[in-house]
């Protein structure tokens, strides 16, 4: 082999050699039916990809293959180096066809690896009729397994763009569908249709809205802030899960994407991942405030943690949750949402319709900023609660009123009867037995708070809108009658 006979010397880690610039001559001749035999293998084999090739899919799938062939030859010749800047489009463009019509790489890579095999056994008899020895036709092996894994490694990068660029549109679709679904004026049914067609959500007929804390501050040690507490500003959540990594092996194939141009192309958006997906994120998840589909993704798109279809806005100033179709009991109680709310000192708000979500959110975030220290976290439990934290102001104006003979004991003996009277009305007879059980207390002693509370209230013990009041009074716990 002299100077002239020879490509240049290899540039990637010794997996390029040198070879008899025939052999790349010999190639090329052998590419020109090779291209049509590896697509009809990857046709007969690969199911995806077994459609007529036709229109676009066809001109797709005969360039893809052609180029990667053209390419390797140009590289043999070549001794190596990077590819090609201008072809790297049409490799892209395979891994984000692949999303594009809803498939992982699975069909792709397998493609990859069929087409491998069946290019070099032909490239294997171009070898062995020229004579190559041994080592050389070792060589010519590990450079097409190397061309392919590198054209491969393109695909799988594109793929993963295309993914995040998708999660990030469908999350500031769902974000916006959000903000339209917990707006004080919702929006008229057709335009809420379209948004929802947008962010590829059914709309449920029944929702719960849930009110959650602030995320904990990482390194805090701290849980999540109770009731009451402002949360912080929002933090970047992690970049959208991508696909699984690759193993390839030579080939080429692919499916109908968008024609092959620059990199920068778009996919359209898939369902979003679920873990997430993904959360999903995802559920996952958009937050409560409008962005426009141009403007940067917010600060919560797509979750791993939650169901696919629960809309969430985690970082903002007022994060919550949106839960579809809750009455079935299955989605609240998903572990992945019970660990939210337990992170996060989260209240579901009642089950209504999908009108009234933004009353349901309304309820949870009152119920758990101003609620009862030990409030369950569904606010369907606690409406009497809500009712009563309406008007706070009333609630005070009522018990000021009714409960004004205990004004004059002392806050121990305010604490007592207040409870046995609580205990009295909310018993079936308000019998001393059932106050003794109830406050596990001597029935003696029920007796005589009994008798206390009858001096105290006379007609009123038995009056209905007197006893009403009076529950409602205490229900509210207002700070003088706390034990």
């Amino acid at each position: 082999m002299n100077g002239s006979d020879t490509a240049a010397m290899p540039s990637f880690g010794g997996a390029w050699a040198v070879f008899p610039q025939r052999l790349g001559d010999e190639l090329r001749k052998e590419n020109r039916t090779l291209a049509a035999e590896i697509i009809h293998e990857i046709r007969r084999q690969i199911p995806e990809f077994s459609r007529p090739l036709s229109g676009k899919f066809g001109a797709f799938i005969r360039n893809g293959v052609e180029t990667a062939l053209a390419e390797f030859v140009d590289r043999v010749g070549e001794g190596g180096g990077e590819l090609d800047a201008r072809r790297l489009p049409v490799y892209r463009a395979l891994g984000r066809g692949e999303l594009a019509v809803g498939r992982s790489l699975d069909a792709l890579q397998a493609a990859y690896r069929l087409g491998g095999r069946v290019a070099w056994r032909r490239y294997a008899r171009v070898a062995r009729r020229l004579s190559l020895g041994t080592e050389a036709v070792a060589q010519l092996a590990e450079t097409a397994f190397t061309h392919i894994d590198e054209i491969a490694a393109e695909s799988v990068a594109a793929y993963a763009r295309a993914q995040a660029d998708a999660a990030g549109t469908l999350g500031r679709r769902r974000h916006r569908l959000l903000t339209l679904l917990i707006a004080s004026d919702p929006p008229a049914s057709d335009a809420l249709e379209q948004a929802a067609r947008d962010a590829e959500w059914a709309l449920p007929e029944m929702v719960a809205g849930v009110a959650l804390g602030p995320r904990r501050v990482a390194g805090s040690g701290a849980g999540a802030a109770g009731p009451g507490t402002a949360p912080p500003g929002g933090s970047q959540p992690p970049a959208p899960g991508t696909g699984g990594s690759p193993s390839p092996a030579p080939g080429t194939g692919g499916s109908q994407p968008p024609a092959p141009g620059t990199d920068g192309s778009q996919a359209p958006a898939p369902g979003t991942a679920g873990p997430q997906q993904s959360a999903s994120t995802p559920g996952g998840q958009p937050a409560a405030s409008a962005h426009d589909d141009g403007d940067a993704a917010p600060t919560s798109t797509l979750r791993k943690p939650l169901p696919q279809d629960v809309l969430a806005e985690l970082d903002g100033p007022a994060p919550c949750l949106l839960v579809p179709d809750p009455g079935s009991g299955t989605r609240l109680a998903d572990p992945r949402l019970h660990r939210l709310l337990h992170e996060r000192s989260g209240v579901i708000g009642p089950v209504v319709p999908l009108a009234q979500a933004a009353d349901s959110l309304r309820w949870a975030r009152t119920l758990r900023e101003h609620g009862p220290a030990a409030t369950h976290r569904e606010a369907d439990r606690h409406l009497p609660d809500l009712l009563l934290l309406a008007d706070p102001a009333l609630v005070r104006l009522m018990a000021t009123r009714r409960l004004a003979p205990l004004a004059d004991l002392t806050p121990k003996q305010r604490s007592r009867l207040a409870h046995t009277l609580l205990a009295h009305l909310q018993s079936p007879h308000g019998s001393a037995p059932e106050l003794a059980e109830r406050l596990d207390i001597h029935p003696q002693t029920a007796r005589q708070r009994l008798h206390h509370l009858q001096r105290l209230f006379g007609p009123a013990l038995t009056d209905p809108d007197a006893r009403f009041e009076l529950e409602a009074a205490l229900r509210a716990k207002p700070p003088e009658t706390q034990p």
